[in-house]
């Protein structure tokens, strides 16, 4: 009789975390021999990773047991196969098989893995809440539950969202270049089994055109006296654009036909001056515009107007309003009797307008 399994093959389960040295009773053969040509030992196929004892148990029947030698590795190698060979002592001797099905099962043993480190992203700050941004993607060589990942952000966001199953992040709100230009995010993936990795976001905020320049008046003159020189320092004029690059280059203009330029100092710094001779008497005030354009595509334009009030100087004469009078006087007017009226009129203001009156030169008394 040759040795005989009772099946022609046996499955058995070995977690990968098993320790090398442990040990695995096999299945045992039947042999209706008795005596030398009964069964005597069992043989396992080469393996580096398995070896066979041969134990005898009190009545003197022999039994197999498996023996684990290296570590195992499910992510390497999830299926053993082997053959477990039993033999009598029978001349010649009789043997049996049977074959061994190994399957390594899983555990947590590997981490999740990022794709990358670090992600990084432009994203224009006119983007709407919802704009998808980037889809992180972590993979785990584990299986079942301890491949699983969640992603979540290792700080709380507070501008974007994250989907905890896909990895994809999406503004929540509306982004300001003008008040951060960039962020970055660290993102957590764990696995069922509590192992985690982390990656970093570097999100850049790319500016739009979406602030209007801004003009201010800085020491303006109280006083512009009408015989100021062209020239003459009227107000200092500051640009100022929350913008970024050609966003936020800006250029100025005066509106109107008035008798003032603008006269670039520095970055962002104008000066305001007389043009040309004043005439008070002509134009008492004007209303001054000046209008900035940045050169954003489209330009955003802003203007600022100040009223500038020309300040009287003596600069006219009195004019009578007859180059000559003619009067006829009877001759018999007593002293102190009107016998006629001059006038003459000064543009001039205040008291550089009030007219005296003085005989300067008479042939009577």
């Amino acid at each position: 009789h040759s040795p005989k399994f009772t099946q022609t093959s046996f499955d058995l389960q070995i977690s990968e975390s098993t320790v090398p040295g442990t040990r695995f009773i096999l299945e045992t053969a039947e042999d209706a021999d008795i005596g030398l040509n009964a069964l005597q030992l069992y043989k396992l196929s080469l393996s580096p990773i398995f070896s066979l004892i041969n134990k005898e148990k009190q009545d003197g029947s022999k039994y197999p047991e498996l023996a684990l030698e290296k570590r195992l590795d499910r992510e390497q190698q999830s299926y053993h196969r082997l053959v477990l060979t039993a033999l009598d002592g029978g001349d010649p001797p009789f043997s049996g098989t049977t074959e061994l099905r190994i399957q390594v099962t899983d555990a947590n043993d590997n981490p999740p893995v990022f794709n990358q480190d670090v992600y990084r992203v432009s994203l224009r700050e006119n983007v709407p809440p919802g704009t998808v941004v980037v889809q992180v993607s972590a993979t785990d060589q584990d299986e079942g539950v301890n491949s699983e990942i969640t992603y979540s952000f290792y700080r709380t966001g507070q501008v974007f969202s994250l989907n905890s199953k896909s990895g994809e992040i999406t503004t929540r709100k509306s982004l300001d270049f003008e008040e951060i230009k960039e962020y970055s995010i660290v993102v957590e993936g764990r696995d069922g089994g509590g192992l985690a990795a982390q990656c970093t976001i570097e999100i850049n905020i790319q500016d739009e055109n979406d602030n209007r320049p801004e003009v201010t008046f800085h020491s303006l003159a109280e006083m512009i006296l009408e015989n100021a020189r062209p020239g003459t320092l009227i107000a200092l004029i500051k640009i100022h654009d929350r913008d970024s690059g050609e966003n936020g280059e800006v250029n100025c203009r005066l509106e109107g036909e008035v008798p003032f330029q603008i006269i670039s100092s520095s970055k962002n710094s104008y000066k305001l001056v007389i043009d040309r001779t004043l005439d008070r008497e002509q134009t008492p005030e004007y209303n001054v515009t000046i209008t900035a354009t940045d050169r954003g595509k489209p330009p955003l334009s802003s203007s600022t107007s100040v009223t500038l009030i020309i300040t009287d100087v003596n600069d006219n004469a009195p004019v009578f309003h007859q180059a000559s009078y003619v009067v006829h006087v009877m001759e018999n007017n007593p002293p102190g009797a009107s016998i006629a009226q001059v006038s003459a009129s000064d543009p001039d203001l205040g008291p550089h307008g009030r007219v005296s009156y003085s005989i300067v030169a008479s042939d009577l008394e």
